[in-house]
């Protein structure tokens, strides 16, 4: 299955499982799986804990690509050490490498299987 279809997949979870709109944004997708990494469910974010969240996701996505490790929790949190310096890529790079990463994620965490 190549990537575009997969990548359609993971914005039909989202409108599905999230209500979001068709295409949700890098940054909407990011806030979800945070929260889903954080393991807290639905509630009041601050604008901070809601970067704080993007910053997880964001960890936790590009650990497989050896950027970060997962060390553990800080105060109820998921923490991340940086392993090595992200590469300099352009803001249409980056999101190619996040949405790569996200669709990885999808396929490990096996989230599209019964969604299909």
């Amino acid at each position: 299955m190549n990537e575009k279809i997969i990548w359609e997949k993971v914005e039909t979870f989202f409108q599905k499982n999230f209500d979001t709109e068709p295409h949700p944004s890098l940054e909407i997708i990011l806030f979800l799986i945070g929260v889903q990494e954080l393991g807290s469910g639905a509630q009041e974010y601050s604008k901070d804990d809601k970067l704080d969240l993007i910053h997880i996701a964001v960890c936790r996505l590009l650990e497989p690509y050896g950027y970060y490790q997962f060390t553990g929790y800080k105060d109820g949190w998921p923490d991340y050490e940086k392993l090595q310096p992200l590469p300099n890529l352009k803001p249409n790079e980056q999101s190619l490498l996040m949405k790569k990463a996200i669709i990885q994620y999808f396929l490990d965490e096996d989230l599209l299987q019964e969604h299909e």
